[in-house]
């Protein structure tokens, strides 16, 4: 029988030619790749399916915190590098790492699970659901209307590029400020920023280092940060570069503002790709002409997994006021039951209940497509996905728990 368990340090190399493997990468390692993902290595939170000495499932998770509605950062548990090698597929290998790992989350106290999908159909069955969407975008730079004489910016701050020492020294302090203000963002620790900037490789071949520029306001606050990467394409004597943005955060619409107008003046460059954005970004509106904005791909993004209901729900925050009886089911068995909630403006509470009737009914992976606030619950019940027990209690859901704003999370992890 293949056996499930935390990988051993010596055994770190047949992860990774599991992982590389599983994700269609080539399965020898080099010794610097090696040398870089002992710096992912966690005894207990690295888990392999191994039939005799081989690898042949892959499954990382480490600490995180995702944004809640309001800024309370909820600990998480993240879940990264799931794999099955095509030999040893429809084992329920899969099951046995994820089971494995949720149960020790939630022994940790770990609030929510964490993941971006590679494939929609895997996660549902563990209890996850989608809870942000992100779009990209391809701008149409000649016909976004913007005069390429005119300063940028033009509010008082300015734009200065800058190289990686100064993305590591600038970015975490501006990224902590972003991501508290944006529901289903999520923490960046330093390995994050080393392994951005090239310090740390863990894939093979050549670096080839990025542009990065912040924005500074007019009292020298930096507000804004970019890196992107541009290509040299040219037809018919014509210049026809691309600038792909990596990543682009703002703590003001005025700084996302300006880097946007910056990358749409970069001389040869014809078309900026946008990154993984927000399905309610600003950015068509920065332009004169938003239809120089065109969408490119649409897609769901980070998974959430709720592992505890009562500190989920009162950890977020709630414009209005009202109750609501909720019946979850959870066949994995860590987090279902019936609750009650009242929440306001001032707070919320969240008891578990066994005497009161369940108003509205959904599966746990559902919750967690509205708990972010970017889901409908009329919509799920509408799609058969959650049931009204009392008339009215989808509205009354929708009223308590959808937000102005929509939740997104400008990470891959």
């Amino acid at each position: 029988m293949t056996d499930v368990r935390p990988v051993r340090e010596p055994e770190l190399a047949d992860w990774h030619r599991a992982l590389n493997t599983g994700f269609l990468s080539p399965p020898t390692i080099a010794p610097e790749q090696l040398e870089a993902r002992r710096n992912h290595f966690v005894p207990g939170r690295l888990l392999g399916a191994f039939d005799g000495d081989r690898c042949v499932a892959t499954f990382r998770s480490f600490a995180q915190e995702v944004t809640a509605v309001g800024g309370a950062a909820v600990p998480a548990d993240a879940i990264s590098n799931v794999t099955v090698t095509p030999t040893h597929r429809r084992r329920g290998l899969l099951t046995r790492m994820m089971s494995q790992d949720l149960a020790a989350a939630k022994d940790r106290g770990d609030v929510v699970a964490t993941l971006i999908a590679a494939e929609y159909p895997i996660y549902g069955r563990y209890g996850f659901g989608p809870a942000t969407w992100m779009t990209e975008w391809t701008v149409d730079v000649p016909r976004t209307g913007l005069d390429p004489r005119r300063p940028v910016p033009a509010d008082g701050g300015r734009i200065d590029l800058v190289d990686a020492e100064d993305v590591r020294k600038l970015g975490p302090e501006l990224h902590d400020h972003v991501r508290r203000a944006q529901p289903g963002a999520v923490s960046r620790d330093e390995l994050w920023w080393k392994v951005d900037t090239g310090v740390v490789r863990f894939r093979g071949g050549e670096w080839t280092e990025p542009f990065h520029a912040v924005y500074r306001a007019a009292s020298g606050e930096v507000e804004g940060m970019v890196s992107y990467k541009a290509d040299d394409t040219w037809h018919d004597k014509l210049p026809h570069s691309t600038a792909d943005v990596r990543w682009l955060i703002a703590s003001t619409p005025a700084a996302e503002r300006a880097l946007w107008h910056y990358l749409c003046s970069i001389d040869w460059v014809t078309k900026v790709k946008s990154g993984w954005r927000s399905p309610d970004d600003l950015l068509p509106f920065f332009f004169p002409d938003p239809r120089a904005a065109r969408i490119t791909t649409q897609a769901d993004w980070l998974w959430v997994r709720i592992l505890d209901v009562v500190r989920a729900m009162e950890a977020r925050t709630y414009e209005g006021e009202g109750s609501l009886v909720l019946e979850i089911a959870d066949r994995q068995g860590l987090a279902g039951g019936r609750f009650r909630l009242e929440a306001s403006p001032e707070g919320a509470s969240c008891t578990p209940t066994a005497t009161e009737s369940a108003e509205l009914a959904l599966d746990i992976g559902d919750l967690a497509r509205v708990w972010l606030g970017d889901e409908s619950v009329a919509r799920l019940v509408a799609l058969g996905r959650a049931r009204e027990d009392r008339a009215g209690a989808a509205r009354v859901a929708d009223a308590l728990l959808r937000t102005s704003g929509r939740p997104w999370c400008p990470d891959l992890f």
